[in-house]
């Protein structure tokens, strides 16, 4: 073995709150190298990006770059259920900010922000793998093995882990703890969607509901080149009544959706069928003395809100911000400006998700005649704007919800 220089910050994973982390710190002067298990572009979901996210690159310097790159435009959601259809412009909303984002294919945009963040000077290790982390260290030391299976040691005077759904520090560090959420499977594949009709707006996602069970749910992402990313989501045990292909049983779900039966009626399936179950996630603790988790190494809720990026670049400028102060050898409290900071957010998120299974939620966004000013602060965290405790719905999100579903169920 032998011991590499040391660096100011090991990032582990070159996902978007990884790359976003190490330009945001780049910038401030304090190198950052980050240790990325795969090579690029790979393939991942989470493909819906939320305006807050726009907010986030252009702090990084990596807006210009996405805006430049050929996405599909996005402006809003879109909701469909049991014939009832309503749609939220984020553009007007509660909080200021901005109002548009993109769809992504997430292999070619997490490939464009790691080779952003590596033009501004970052060091991106591909297909190196985490294998040990020592942090009773005062510098916590990384044990890699690189791509030749080659093991070599690295010093930090912190880590951020940036490992997505591969949880490296919970993992290794025995943080992980059971989701408050129950487990659900999603079951997904892009498709050439061939959809001719007039009235679909390729601007926004569109979630629809199962018409036989409120806690079915399907996405569908355009992207700028006629193909979709198309989804359902449901409860383990709602899946045993279909096909064990998944793609087989993805077609049939389509055609029970009256809205995407009839969307969808063109489209083909040229590619396999992906699954995941049981994605929610948790941990003890989001952060120690030379360590932070960042984003979905630290919390998943569940996609429904396409909230998954947008919580991870959060969670990537928060711990950037604090670590600069850190290096400058100011007071930081990281429990408070980074662990209780983040999840006020993740927890108006997850109230709100936790409100769509119940049918709480829907019934909100459903309503067919909104009070325009609750639908502007509703749009404002369906845009990702679920820090701003201005919103009345993101300071008290259980309380605001349960009297305005109980208003919309009269």
């Amino acid at each position: 073995m032998s011991l590499t220089h040391p660096a100011h910050v090991v990032i582990i994973g070159a996902g978007p709150s990884g790359s976003l982390a190490a330009a945001l710190l780049n910038k401030q002067g304090i190198k950052a190298t980050i240790i990325e298990k795969s090579t690029f572009p790979r393939f991942s979901i989470g493909e819906s990006l939320l305006p807050a996210c726009m907010e986030s690159l252009k702090k990084a310097d990596m807006f210009d770059a996405v805006n430049a790159a050929g996405f599909q435009f996005k402006n809003g959601a879109a909701f469909h259920a049991n014939g009832q259809h309503t749609e939220f412009d984020f553009t007007d909303k509660y909080t200021s900010g901005e109002g548009t984002t993109f769809q992504v294919q997430r292999s070619q945009f997490d490939k464009l922000l790691a080779d952003t963040a590596e033009q501004q000077g970052v060091t991106i290790h591909y297909q190196h793998e985490i294998k040990n982390i020592d942090v009773g260290r005062e510098k916590p030391l990384l044990t890699v093995l690189d791509e030749n299976q080659t093991s070599y040691e690295i010093e930090a005077d912190f880590i951020l882990d940036a490992s997505g759904f591969g949880r490296v520090l919970p993992r290794l560090l025995g943080l992980e703890e059971p989701s408050t959420l129950p487990p659900r499977r999603a079951i997904f594949t892009h498709i050439e969607d061939n959809i001719t009709a007039e009235s679909y707006d390729r601007n926004k996602i569109l979630i629809s509901v199962h018409p036989d069970d409120c806690k079915v749910w399907y996405w569908l992402i355009p992207f700028s080149n006629g193909t979709c990313s198309f989804g359902v989501v449901g409860e383990p045990e709602f899946f045993a009544n279909y096909p064990d292909d998944h793609l087989a049983a993805l077609k049939q779900l389509a055609t029970e959706e009256s809205n995407l039966k009839v969307l969808l009626s063109q489209a083909t399936y040229p590619n396999p069928c992906g699954t995941i179950m049981g994605y929610s996630a948790n941990v003890t603790k989001l952060f120690d003395r030379n360590f932070a988790l960042l984003g979905n190494a630290g919390e998943f809720l569940d996609p429904v809100f396409s909230s998954g990026v947008t919580i991870a670049m959060k969670s990537a400028e928060l711990a950037a911000d604090l670590l600069v102060k850190q290096f400058n050898n100011e007071v930081v409290d990281w429990q408070t400006e980074y662990a209780n900071t983040l999840m006020t957010g993740v927890n108006a998120f997850r109230c709100y998700v936790e409100g769509w299974y119940t049918g709480e939620f829907q019934d909100v966004v459903l309503h067919d005649n909104p009070n325009p000013k609750i639908k502007q602060m509703i749009c404002s965290i369906l845009a990702g704007y679920a820090w701003d405790k201005s919103n009345p719905f993101v300071a008290e999100p259980a309380r605001r919800l349960k009297v305005v579903a109980a208003i919309c169920k009269t």
